[in-house]
Order: C-alpha cells, then sequence, then structure tokens
C-alpha cells in the first residue's frame, strides 16, 4: 500500500509550530516564513522532526532549519550538488555536500529565488531516487 506523500504527520507539524512559538522573536517569524515558502514550492513536501530541528523531505532531506543566537539557518543536505544562481547559499561553503543559507535578524531571502532552490533540490532527491542502484561485483 502505498502512503500519501503530502500527509505529514500532525504530531511532527505540532512541534514545528511550538518550535516556531517558543522562539518568540525574530528567528521564529523568519523560520515560519521560510516554512511557508518550502510548502508553496513543493505542496508534497513532508516535515519531519530529527536532531531536535525541523526537516523538510521529499525524496529524501532537502533541508533542515535549525536556529542559533543570532542566525537562522537552513541547511540542504545536497546543496553542493544545486545550482544556485543567485548565491543564496552563504555557509557551509567548503563541503562537499552541504551548503546553508544563514539568515541573520532584518535580512531578507530572495522568495522567488529560495522557492527556485526548493524545487531544484526536490528534483536532484528525486533523480537519484529514480536511479537503479549499482550492483556489486560477486
Amino acid at each position: 500500500m502505498k502512503k500519501p506523500a503530502a500527509s505529514p504527520d500532525p504530531s511532527v507539524s505540532d512541534l514545528i509550530s511550538n518550535r516556531i512559538a517558543e522562539l518568540d522573536d525574530w528567528r521564529g517569524e523568519t523560520l515560519s516564513r521560510m516554512r511557508k515558502l518550502i510548502q508553496v514550492a513543493d505542496p508534497a513536501v513532508v516535515e519531519e522532526w530529527k536532531w531536535g530541528t525541523p526537516v523538510w523531505s521529499h525524496d529524501g532531506i532537502l533541508c533542515t532549519g535549525e536556529t542559533y543566537k543570532k542566525v537562522v539557518k537552513l541547511t540542504f543536505a545536497k546543496g553542493a550538488s544545486l545550482k544556485d544562481p543567485t548565491h543564496l547559499f552563504n555557509s557551509s561553503l567548503e563541503g562537499n555536500v552541504r551548503r546553508a543559507i544563514d539568515i541573520h535578524e532584518g535580512e531578507e531571502v530572495n522568495e522567488s529565488a529560495f522557492k527556485t532552490l526548493i524545487r531544484e533540490a526536490v528534483t536532484f532527491n528525486s533523480s537519484l531516487k529514480s536511479k537503479p542502484a549499482k550492483k556489486t561485483k560477486p
């Protein structure tokens, strides 16, 4: 039986909403705004709660939404493989796999470019899922 992709566990959604509410400052507002953009960019996104932080997935992790004292960090699991022509990625640039967007108080993210980046991550994850597994030699 195939489970619907866009039916997140309500308790997970509540955990994320509670995190946003408990921040009660610009970080909560920022995380809430980015969450909405992710949901608009990919209506089939699945919200998860891993490592004590919100995670958005579609055929694998798209990004996490971490909050720190001075930054909201959106870490894209496969960010190094994504096209980023508007240079949204501004953190974790030295790694071979991940890339992140650090958002400081008062900063705005280009919404159109961010939604395009989310769709790019979905396309990338889906392309990995559709590839057959490599066979190992006996």
